[in-house]
């Protein structure tokens, strides 16, 4: 189930509102524009960055204007849960070895579970896999599961991303600026 909007962080609905208007000034400028994040540092913002993001789906996701813009539209697409849950598992492999059983567990317990609130989709088997990989958690303990997602967003949702009026009308006043 996806909480919707309310499960983005307010800061990353401002930026993506933030970033489109940015963005769409881009006819008026030439190289890059400059921004300001609610915490009032600047931000760099070049103007070919959207046209990048078609080049791959990694591209976009190790984009932080890319991985913003990407999240506020799958919340637009009631899938936001599908991005949390792979930017938890990166978080995860960077958890040091003591705390890895505490997070394991409130990851699968949230993403995964039988009653997980944010249930990603996944088929049986795979969660069968993550579920004894929890018996003893180690960095790779969710891979199989990420893998998954990943595969799921790179085929479904990245696609539908790159055909929304968002991106469009970015990548069009990034082409004519």
């Amino acid at each position: 189930m996806c909480r919707g909007r309310d499960s983005l962080p307010i800061t990353c609905l401002e930026r993506a509102k933030e970033l489109k208007a940015l963005f769409g000034s881009l006819l008026q400028k030439s190289d890059s524009i400059t921004g300001h994040s609610k915490k009032s540092d600047k931000l760099r913002f070049n103007v070919e960055e959207p046209l990048k993001w078609k080049e791959s789906f990694d591209n976009l996701l190790t984009s932080p204007n890319g991985l913003c813009l990407f999240r506020a539209f799958l919340v637009s697409e009631f899938s936001e849960e599908n991005i949390a849950f792979y930017l938890a598992c990166e978080d995860y492999k960077a958890t040091k070895p003591s705390k890895l059983a505490s997070k394991a567990k409130k990851i699968y317990d949230e993403f995964i579970g039988s009653d997980a609130p944010r249930e990603v989709n996944l088929d049986h088997e795979t969660k069968a896999i993550t579920k004894e990989n929890m018996e003893q958690p180690s960095q790779s303990c969710f891979d199989v599961a990420q893998s998954k997602i990943y595969t799921l967003m790179e085929k479904d949702c990245y696609p539908r991303f790159l055909k929304s009026s968002t991106y469009l009308e970015l990548t069009r006043k990034t082409k004519t600026g």
